[in-house]
């Protein structure tokens, strides 16, 4: 009998050391597809980054008219860099608004809701926010296109709130 478990023992190292090896061997296959699909050469991400902008640029001259209102950036040739583009963002240019016409008053609601923590609880605020505007329909096509940073922008004020500043009549007028 004590030859019988013998042969039991090696085919025991033998299945482990068969185990080990096979591990070995998936974890090389799926590191080589890894580097396969997600490896290579990716080009210098200021370089997508300018063909990005490039394109969104020349979408919006397409639509407005070439690029109307934007400013132009005047630099030197010293202060240029290798590609010759100039460093820094372009000055914004703020567009005058008729002071002599009087608009209709216009509202607008931000479709869902702003849903946030309260600062220190385990309760949250959620509240609805509606615009109004006494100028023309830009203001609120401008708003539509910057509706997620507007979004942002409002749940990180609203999360600064504690559950006491939001109880009672005043909380509503403070918000």
């Amino acid at each position: 009998m004590a030859e019988e478990e013998e042969p039991k023992k090696k085919s025991g190292i033998v299945t482990i050391v068969i185990f080990v090896v096979a591990g070995f061997i998936l974890v090389a296959i799926g590191l080589g597809v890894g580097f396969l699909v997600f490896g290579g050469s990716q080009g210098n991400p200021q370089d997508i980054a300018n063909e990005i902008v490039t394109k969104q640029n020349e979408a919006k001259g397409d639509a407005a008219g070439e690029g109307e209102g934007e400013a132009e950036l005047e630099c030197d040739d010293e202060e240029k860099d290798e590609e010759g583009n100039c460093p820094g963002d372009p000055e914004k240019i703020s567009k005058e608004t008729p002071k002599d016409k009087v608009f209709q008053t216009l509202y607008y609601e931000i479709p869902g809701s702003l849903t946030t923590n309260l600062k220190g609880s385990r309760r949250f605020l959620q509240i609805s926010v509606g615009l109004s505007t006494k100028y023309d329909e830009t203001i609120l096509t401008n708003v539509e296109n910057h509706l997620p940073a507007l979004k942002s922008v409002g749940l990180a004020a609203l999360s600064d709130y504690t559950e006491e500043m939001v109880v009672g009549r005043e909380a509503r007028k403070l918000l």
